[in-house]
């Protein structure tokens, strides 16, 4: 090999994967390489070799020039796969049926590969499918004088596609004491349930709900709580959801001391959730319920929990669930709240 092949290599090669790099030209004059991933509403990500991935206004592009083929959604609604690249203030993309056009502000979004079968997923998803979720486990232990034993735990699933949104949910906590050689229960409580939202339009939806609840030191046997009505996604941002609801009830309670309550109630309430930063959620939940039945007798359920992220798989949660009765069974009091903090293991299919 000559010397001037070996130095054009050796010059050349280097440059191969700037070469190959998509392109993206700002209007304040910046430019940024990398690998187009996609423009979802007003932003468009792409991913740098040593910045990451990097999202910025698409409002603020000038022009844009990807080496790999994009799916590319034209302001009519029609899908074109193709290289893009831009001509003044038109994008264009090499589709092989020929070269689409359209106007570079009124593109509706621009997927790479991974991002259009993620997106395709989700629009036909099967029912096992897109669920994420968590395991939450907490243990305390006093030895000495007095010994004791307290063990939570709590379990949430959520699936939401385009269209719906299911959510499950379960928790416990069971503790014991024991001091001076006798031994007793301290704490026994479970909840769980299940929710649906069916989106009516971008803001509106529908939903119906169904818990259960066993509360020892309520004399609480079961509460079995049925019920739907309509809501409203008051705010929808990448950190930020928060959402309205209210409906009716029917709410059934059997006691240990062979009292039965069936009741119609009126609920409305709110659910947040905000990512206060990379690492950490905070997500909390508020509902009222109105006994219809025997008016000025009501319930309230909320629950708060602030989760800081460890590993993608491993986070650490503290958790507070409060239920108040304004009329317990006899000799009971009306609060009763769970606390916790411990582990959270993540999943997600």
């Amino acid at each position: 090999m000559s010397n001037t092949i070996r130095t054009f290599l050796l010059v050349f090669l280097p440059c191969l994967p700037m070469l190959a790099a998509d392109q993206v030209v700002l209007s304040n004059g910046d430019t940024i390489t990398g690998a187009i991933v996609k423009k979802d509403g007003a932003k468009l990500t792409i991913k740098s070799e040593f910045l990451g991935e990097v999202s910025m206004p698409w409002s603020a592009v000038k022009s844009i020039k990807s080496d790999a083929e994009l799916v590319v959604v034209l302001p009519g609604g029609e899908s074109v796969k193709g290289k893009i690249s831009t001509s003044g203030d038109t994008l264009q993309v090499a589709a092989p049926a020929g070269t689409k056009s359209a106007p570079l502000t009124g593109v509706t979004a621009v997927r790479d590969a991974a991002e259009q079968h993620a997106w395709e997923r989700i629009q036909h998803p099967g029912l096992l499918e897109l669920w994420t979720g968590n395991f939450d486990t907490g243990l305390a232990l006093a030895r000495g004088n007095a010994r004791t034993d307290t063990l939570t735990t709590a379990f949430n699933a959520t699936r939401i596609t385009p269209k719906d949104k299911i959510t499950l949910y379960f928790n416990q906590i069971y503790g014991t004491a024991r001091l001076n050689g006798v031994s007793s229960e301290v704490a026994s409580a479970i909840r769980g349930g299940w929710g649906y939202n069916r989106q009516v339009s971008p803001r509106l939806f529908v939903n119906t709900l169904n818990d259960y609840e066993f509360d020892r030191f309520q004399n609480l046997d079961l509460r079995f709580v049925a019920g739907g009505g309509f809501g409203w996604n008051a705010i929808k941002k990448d950190n930020l959801h928060f959402d309205l609801s209210g409906g009716g009830d029917y709410d059934r309670d059997n006691f240990s001391d062979n009292t039965r309550r069936n009741s119609a109630e009126l609920n409305y309430g709110d659910s947040l959730l905000y990512k206060m930063s990379a690492a950490t959620t905070l997500t909390q939940a508020f509902r009222i319920f109105h006994n219809l039945s025997h008016t000025g007798e009501y319930r309230v359920n909320f629950d708060l929990a602030a989760v800081t992220t460890i590993k993608k798989w491993l986070g650490w949660h503290v958790t507070a669930s409060d239920r108040f009765l304004s009329d317990p069974a006899f000799g009971r009091q009306r609060n009763d709240i769970l606390l916790s903090t411990g582990f959270r293991l993540t999943f997600a299919k």
